[in-house]
C-alpha cells in the first residue's frame, strides 16, 4: 500500500484537487452553478419540481453527449446529430399517427432507422475515405432536409400516444405505502450508495494490490460520505415531488452500457488506442476502419434514441427539431473532460458536462434571459473549459 501517509488531512485534499483538478472542475462548476441560480431564484432552480424538469430536459442532450464522446475519443466528429434526432423524431411521430405502428415497436424502428444512417456516414469516412467534417456536415444539410420535407404537408404533428410521451414525462410508478414521499425512489437512492461504496472499495483494494497510489482512509471516507450525501439529497428532492421521472431510467441504462464497454471491454481499450494514436493501433493488430464504424453507427443510434426523447419531451414533431443539438452534445463533451487532441473521455464526466450546459439554460430561462444571452453565455463556458483542458494538460507534461 502506497498511501500519503506523511501528509496532514488538509495537505492530502489540496494535493488531490490540484493532482485531478480536471476531473474535479467540472464538479465544481455545476455546484457553482447551481448555487447561483438558486440564490438569483429564491430556491426556484433546485425545487423539486424544476430538478425533475431539468432532468427531463438534459435527457435528450445527455444521449447525444455520450455517443457525441466516443466519436471525439477517436478524434472525429459529427455535425449531423441534431437533425438526425430532429428526423428521427419525425419518423416516429408519423409512424404512430399516420400508419397506426404501436410505439414500442416505432422506437425500434428508429433505432434501427438510426443505425443505418450512422452504417452509411462511418462507410463514407473508413471506406470512401471522406473526412468526418465533411461527411457529417454534408448529412446534416440532408437530414435538415428530410425533417422539414417529412413534416411539408402536415407542420407540427401532435403525437397522442401516452406510452411514447411518459418516457420525457413519467415517473416510475411508486411502491402501495400510501407515503407523501415516492419510497421506491428513496430505495432505489440507497441502493446507488451501497453499489457505489462497493465498487469504490473494489477499485481502491485493487489498487492496493498492485501497489498504486491511493488516498488515505479519512480521505476515502470524506469522498464517500459526500458522494453519499449528494446522491441521498437527489433522490430525497425527487421523492418529494413525483420519484424518478422514466428519462432518468433511460439515460442511467446507456450510461452503464457504455461505461462498461469503454472500461471493461476490449472494444474499449481500442478506442482509447486508436484516440491516443491510430497509427500505432492500426500497427499492433487494431482494425482502425472497422471500430470508427461502429462509434458512427453508436452515434447515430443514440441520436435516434434523443429523438425519440425530445419528441416525447414535446408531445409533438415539429420541423425546428434538433436546432444547435450536436452543439450542446459537443460542448456537453469537452465540459466534461474529453481532450481536444483525443484518447481522453469518460461518458460519466460527460454526464456532469451534460448538466452544467443544460442547468446553464434551465437557470437562465428562470430568471428570463434573452436566448441571445444565453448563447453568448454558453460560448464562453464552453472556451473557458477547452482553454483550462488544454492549460492543465501543458502543466501536467
Amino acid at each position: 500500500m502506497n498511501e500519503q501517509k506523511n501528509m496532514s488531512l488538509g495537505q492530502e485534499l489540496v494535493t488531490l484537487l490540484k493532482t485531478n483538478i480536471r476531473d474535479y472542475m467540472m464538479y465544481i462548476a455545476l455546484v457553482v452553478i447551481m448555487a447561483f441560480f438558486s440564490w438569483r431564484t429564491n430556491g426556484g432552480f433546485i425545487s423539486a419540481r424544476n430538478i425533475s424538469n431539468l432532468i427531463n430536459q438534459a435527457g435528450y442532450v445527455a444521449i447525444l453527449a455520450i455517443g457525441m464522446t466516443i466519436i471525439l475519443i477517436i478524434k472525429h466528429i459529427d455535425l449531423s446529430v441534431g437533425y438526425v434526432a430532429g428526423f428521427c423524431g419525425a419518423v416516429a411521430a408519423i409512424l404512430m399517427t399516420q400508419h397506426g405502428v404501436n410505439e414500442w415497436l416505432t422506437i425500434l424502428i428508429v433505432l434501427i432507422l438510426g443505425a443505418l444512417i450512422g452504417l452509411y456516414q462511418g462507410t463514407l469516412v473508413t471506406r470512401v475515405g471522406v473526412p468526418a467534417f465533411v461527411a457529417t456536415l454534408a448529412g446534416q444539410f440532408m437530414f435538415r432536409g428530410l425533417l422539414s420535407l417529412s413534416l411539408e404537408s402536415t407542420g407540427t404533428i401532435i403525437v397522442p400516444n401516452k406510452g411514447f410521451n411518459a418516457l420525457s414525462n413519467g415517473f416510475i410508478p411508486d411502491l402501495p405505502f400510501g407515503t407523501d414521499l415516492h419510497m421506491l425512489t428513496l430505495i432505489i437512492g440507497v441502493v446507488l450508495v451501497v453499489a457505489m461504496i462497493y465498487s469504490q472499495l473494489k477499485e481502491r483494494r485493487n489498487k492496493q494490490k498492485y501497489n498504486f497510489q491511493v488516498s488515505s482512509n479519512a480521505v476515502f471516507i470524506i469522498k464517500m460520505v459526500a458522494f453519499a450525501a449528494i446522491i441521498m439529497i437527489i433522490m430525497y428532492t425527487l421523492a418529494d415531488y413525483s420519484g424518478i421521472p422514466w428519462t432518468a431510467v433511460i439515460v442511467g441504462v446507456v450510461l452503464f452500457a457504455y461505461n462498461y464497454v469503454l472500461n471493461q471491454t476490449r472494444l474499449g481499450r481500442y478506442v482509447y488506442g486508436i484516440g491516443g494514436n491510430d497509427q500505432a493501433a492500426e500497427l499492433s493488430g487494431i482494425n482502425v476502419k472497422r471500430v470508427t464504424l461502429y462509434a458512427f453507427i453508436s452515434v447515430s443510434t443514440l441520436a435516434a434514441l434523443a429523438g425519440v426523447l425530445f419528441t416525447s419531451r414535446l408531445q409533438s414533431a415539429t420541423p425546428q427539431a434538433g436546432l444547435g443539438f450536436e452543439l450542446d452534445a459537443i460542448a456537453s463533451s469537452y465540459i466534461g473532460g474529453v481532450a481536444v487532441s483525443g484518447g481522453i473521455g469518460r461518458v460519466t464526466n460527460t454526464i456532469i458536462g451534460s448538466l452544467v450546459i443544460m442547468s446553464l439554460t434551465n437557470g437562465m430561462n428562470l430568471m428570463g434571459v434573452g436566448i441571445s444571452y444565453q448563447y453568448i453565455v454558453k460560448g464562453i463556458i464552453f472556451i473557458i473549459a477547452v482553454a483550462f483542458d488544454i492549460r492543465t494538460r501543458k502543466s501536467v507534461r
